[in-house]
């Protein structure tokens, strides 16, 4: 346990920081399970209002240093690329 009172109070630095990035974390992975859900069902219109809902989410998060930049560009290019698709395979 930790003796010196700065050692206390980096603990509950800690607890408080793990518990919003735990938040964090929960709500965009909330955000893109409707994302992949729209896209599973087909409706490209409701997987691009899903999309543009998490986007700004995502972005937080990676600004907050939850996620790493680089990983929430490629997530969200790769469910742009699955959103555009879903129009291209309905008109072929």
């Amino acid at each position: 346990m930790a003796n010196t009172a700065s050692a206390r109070k980096r603990i509950r630095q800690t607890e408080k920081r793990t518990e919003r990035n735990r938040a964090r974390k929960s709500r965009v992975r909330t955000f893109l399970r409707k994302v992949e859900l729209a896209i599973a069902g087909g409706d490209k219109t409701a997987a691009a209002t899903a999309f543009q809902a998490a986007q700004p989410e995502m972005q937080r998060a990676a600004g907050k240093g939850v996620f790493h930049a680089n990983t929430v560009a490629r997530k969200l290019s790769r469910l742009s690329a699955r959103i555009k698709a879903i129009g291209a395979s309905a008109q072929a």
